[in-house]
């Protein structure tokens, strides 16, 4: 009598079953929203690459604040930091929005940089404003300016156009710092 129970109890949950299934399948059902399906590759790679830039001008000028000796080195260090951190937030719901989570972090190769920056120590300020400030800079504006005239997406070229002009500044006031240096230096 309990094996025709259980029997009777297994046929009914796997009847339960297969119903279920079969009105899931019958229930219409959005599309999938990969990132693929919503976003070029070619914007995609610039929002990477625009993030994980713009975590390296942190991370680095956040090491700045603490290593740097020169007053206007912690100035624009702390400029950094504060202007790349809203961009970054920006750059962030922008991806999100187009259903791409961008990188929180700079990449393997950047990281390995900021950690041969921070052994620097009588050299670090001049390091910085040449690799962070002038190198780092030249880099995010020549993506940024590709990006404000080939961007497929609306949102992502409307974004590059409108952070050009801040990372143009940005690169004027490194380089600034950096012939300050160099003209010491001689």
């Amino acid at each position: 009598m309990k094996t025709r129970h259980l029997t009777a109890t297994l046929l009914a949950s796997l009847t339960l079953a297969a119903a279920h299934a079969a009105q899931a399948q019958t229930a219409p059902t959005a599309p999938p929203t990969a990132p693929e399906a919503r976003l070029d590759s070619a914007d995609r790679d610039f929002l990477e690459n625009a993030a994980q830039a713009g975590n390296l001008e942190i991370a680095g000028s956040k090491l700045a604040l603490e290593k740097a000796r020169d007053p206007d080195v912690k100035a624009f260090a702390q400029k950094m930091i504060d202007e790349h951190g809203k961009a970054g937030q920006e750059l962030a719901t922008l991806a999100k929005s187009k259903g791409y989570d961008a990188p929180t972090e700079p990449s393997l190769v950047q990281q390995a940089k900021l950690k041969a920056l921070g052994l620097r120590d009588d050299s670090f300020d001049k390091a910085y404003v040449d690799e962070i400030g002038v190198s780092a800079h030249q880099d995010a504006v020549k993506e940024f300016e590709e990006a404000s005239n080939e961007a497929k997406d609306p949102d992502v070229k409307q974004f590059a156009t409108q952070t050009l002009p801040v990372l143009q500044q940005h690169l004027e006031a490194a380089q600034a710092l950096q012939q300050r240096f160099n003209a010491a230096k001689k």
